[in-house]
């Protein structure tokens, strides 16, 4: 392998990241696809092309679909994760969900406000 040259924190860092990827791709794959939550959650946006995906709604709702997935897939397989667990994760979703609420009011009580 060649020398490293960089600043050793940048390695030190680039480690933690790659094992930091490796637990949170457990919890989300355990065994099955690495990619699985994204091309899951990519196939249910797809349901409604309709849906700005963009605005402030659609985001809120793409990141409770990340978490209501990788819930899903814990519950599929049957396994706690070892980063988030399947709790964590719902509570997450009551939390986007609530925020989805607070959006979609406000983008109905002010017209210039979007969702």
């Amino acid at each position: 392998m060649e020398e490293l040259s960089g600043h050793p924190v940048f390695y030190e860092l680039t480690m933690d990241e790659m094992q930091l990827h490796s637990n949170k791709n457990r919890d989300y794959a355990q065994g099955g696809d690495p990619l699985g939550n994204f091309n899951r959650v990519s196939q249910i946006k797809r349901l409604y092309p309709n849906l700005d995906w963009a605005s402030p709604v659609g985001v809120c709702i793409g990141y409770m679909l990340k978490q209501f997935d990788a819930a899903l897939w814990m519950l599929n397989q049957g396994y706690e994760g070892e980063v988030e667990d399947i709790d964590t994760r719902l509570r997450d979703c009551h939390v986007y969900l609530k925020i989805v609420r607070i959006l979609h009011r406000e983008s109905q009580s002010q017209p210039n406000v979007k969702a």
